[in-house]
């Protein structure tokens, strides 16, 4: 079952940026990354695997997030590594984008291997 939440409008990430949600799930208070890059919207885990730093304050570009301490960087699309340090993989999370609203299903974590759901391009 999809919860859709809404996390924040498209104008608050411009391209090439992230910006750190919290949004309510299970009683608790889950941390996300709101990603724009190459025009599409996307929602990862706002921790890096590597050091539990927030990965809304690293850089992005082409599809990837890096964190800024040591440099692991992530794909977007599936939350796997493409940069050591990091070995493990981020949670990702369904994200769409209905007018003006970026919405994302808190429900669970996709799973990387499935057919690809993760974004809407804007």
């Amino acid at each position: 079952m999809s919860t859709l939440v809404r996390v924040c409008s498209v104008d608050d990430v411009p391209p090439e940026s992230a910006i750190p949600v919290e949004v309510p799930r299970n009683g608790s208070r889950l941390e996300l990354a709101i990603v724009h890059s190459n025009g599409v919207f996307y929602a990862i885990y706002d921790e890096c695997s590597h050091a539990q730093i927030p990965l809304s304050e690293g850089d992005v570009g082409e599809g990837e997030i890096e964190c800024y301490l040591h440099g692991s960087r992530f794909d977007l699309r599936t939350g796997e590594p493409i940069g050591l340090p990091a070995t493990e993989p981020v949670p990702i999370y369904r994200c769409l984008v209905e007018g003006n609203d970026v919405l994302v299903d808190v429900s669970a974590p996709l799973d990387p291997t499935a057919a690809p759901t993760y974004a809407q391009e804007f």
